[in-house]
């Protein structure tokens, strides 16, 4: 839905912008996916990086650096001008995922798409890519499908779908807090010593966001997604307007938005909420 592979039923906005408003070539262009499947093309590395010859020499070789690749690309004869076989077979799977996130760190967009990226790779890999994305992307809005708990248990927001159905939305610690939720019964069945884990994970990500110890969640804050320093709203059709003044508005609301990070804004109903 947000890179508009069809044409999506409800409302979405990225900082007060329509997406259908956008011509496609924009809106693609304006947000890096790290798909499952790495996705690399016939060709040099070099075009595969940077396929519109954007960058300066030194702009790819310090993006391969930020993935830990750069040593095994010098050691290669041909350096950048590499050709890679097709689908990037003469490189591992962790190193076409690797190329894949290099790529995403030299587009410098503020919204990133991650679609099961460390699922084929090794656990080193893994602690890579989700470090990387940690430190390069701090100040993006880092939308993160997954089914890895841990990968997900520090994000500031977590869409729990059932059946293609929006079921929970809220932060990971807040939902813990409900013993019959259905991310908490995801959580239990991993077995006890990850629980311990993926909890404490969940509970220090909610103290550093709101720079105080907790031990038990106040108000449900249903409804707004955060992911590092951006906002996607999803309007509940069951939620009542607290809008008094008739424009459109709620009146409670701050609608203040400081920051750099685009704010993602989708307006539907939970189930439209699911399409991806």
């Amino acid at each position: 839905m947000l890179f508009r592979l069809n044409n999506p039923e409800g409302l979405v906005q990225i900082d007060s912008l329509t997406i259908t408003d956008l011509s496609l070539h924009d809106l693609r262009s304006a947000i890096s996916i790290i798909p499952q499947d790495p996705v690399l093309f016939s060709g040099t590395l070099r075009k595969n990086l940077d396929p519109f010859g954007s960058y300066a020499d030194v702009d790819l070789w310090n993006a391969l650096e930020e993935v830990q690749l750069k040593e095994s690309i010098e050691e290669l004869p041909e350096g950048l001008e590499t050709p890679l076989a097709e689908s990037g077979s003469n490189f591992s799977v962790g190193q076409r995922q690797l190329i894949c996130l290099a790529r995403a760190i030299l587009s410098h967009n503020k919204i990133l798409v991650i679609d099961e990226a460390t699922a084929n790779v090794d656990h080193n890999t893994d602690s890579l890519i989700q470090e990387t994305i940690r430190n390069k992307f701090k100040d993006c809005t880092v939308l993160t499908i997954a089914h890895r708990l841990n990968t997900i248990m520090d994000s500031d927001r977590v869409m729990v779908l059932d059946e293609g159905r929006l079921v929970e939305f809220d932060e990971p610690h807040l939902l813990l807090q409900n013993p019959k939720g259905v991310f908490t019964q995801l959580v239990e069945q991993t077995g006890k010593r990850s629980i311990d884990v993926l909890c404490e994970s969940a509970r220090q990500a909610y103290e550093l966001r709101h720079d105080e110890p907790t031990n038990t969640p106040d108000d449900e804050t249903v409804g707004t997604l955060s992911t590092n320093m951006a906002d996607m709203e999803v309007e509940n059709p069951d939620k009542k307007s607290n809008d008094n003044n008739g424009d459109g508005d709620d009146d409670d609301d701050d609608d203040g938005n400081d920051s750099d990070t685009p704010f993602i804004e989708y307006k539907g109903t939970a189930s439209e909420t699911s399409t991806r």
